[in-house]
């Protein structure tokens, strides 16, 4: 039996888990961009045992910029060189069998040789290296994220006034996600989760964005402007250690 993702399962994934963490960062200059997509696109590129996640019966397909700062084992303190990067991450939104929300990343393009190795290796999660600039100027951020030939630019503000995002909202369903699933090379799926504050989010104001790592992903270019535009004050994240989900939790699609 499949099940999907209940209210109080969704609230449920934002406690800290049980157990001792394995890293910790800190995420800032969040920018949230979305457009809908149809699920049966989406449910079609995932592996056996991961559903598509709705809202109102619509799929939603993300581009998500932002900075990696201070990241470092538990108990490390930062290194300066290697602690700070870029990340631009594709990304939609899934559940396992037992109702279990989450994220499935396409793709997370990064400027950190090594985050890009680790990251692949342990977490076995699709990083790509990817050439990266930015530039920020009071609250304007100026994000460029170039993989071989492709570009990608983006230029935002970071909120001044935010909140918590409502419960059952689009934008509560797009944001507050704390578990992110993976494949491992073998055909073994596994789960992992983070820790942090609820976001504090507010609508964006982005004079510039690029729907183009959707198409290194293979999707078809969506027309017009993402109907979400979310940006989100930084927070301090606790990562938790990866498990692999059992047979009975593993179930194939039908």
């Amino acid at each position: 039996m499949i099940c999907k993702p209940s209210e109080a399962q969704r609230r449920a994934v934002r406690e800290r888990p049980v157990g001792r963490p394995v890293m910790r960062q800190r995420w800032a200059g969040l920018l949230f961009l979305h457009w809908p997509i149809a699920p049966e696109l989406i449910q079609a590129r995932l592996p056996a045992g991961l559903y598509v996640d709705t809202y109102q019966g619509q799929a939603w397909l993300g581009v998500v910029p932002f900075f990696m700062e201070k990241v470092r084992p538990v108990l490390l303190p930062p290194v300066p060189g290697l602690s700070w990067f870029m990340e631009l991450n594709v990304r939609t939104y899934v559940h396992d069998a037992q109702g279990r929300p989450g994220v499935w990343f396409f793709s997370l393009d990064c400027n950190q040789f090594l985050a890009v190795e680790i990251a692949r290796r342990f977490f076995h999660l699709p990083y790509e290296h990817a050439t990266m600039r930015s530039q920020r100027v009071k609250d304007k951020i100026s994000y460029h994220c170039h993989r071989g030939a492709r570009q990608a630019d983006y230029t935002y503000h970071q909120p001044q006034i935010a909140a918590a995002a409502t419960e059952s909202t689009l934008e509560w369903f797009l944001a507050e996600r704390y578990l992110l699933f993976s494949k491992h090379p073998d055909g073994s799926l596994f789960c992992g989760q983070v820790h942090h504050k609820p976001y504090e989010i507010a609508d964006g104001h982005c004079e510039n964005w690029s729907a183009e790592p959707l198409a290194w992903n293979g999707f078809e270019l969506p027309v017009g402007a993402p109907p979400s535009i979310i940006v989100a004050k930084p927070v301090e994240v606790t990562i938790f250690p990866l498990f692999r989900l059992s047979a009975s939790q593993h179930l194939h699609r039908s």
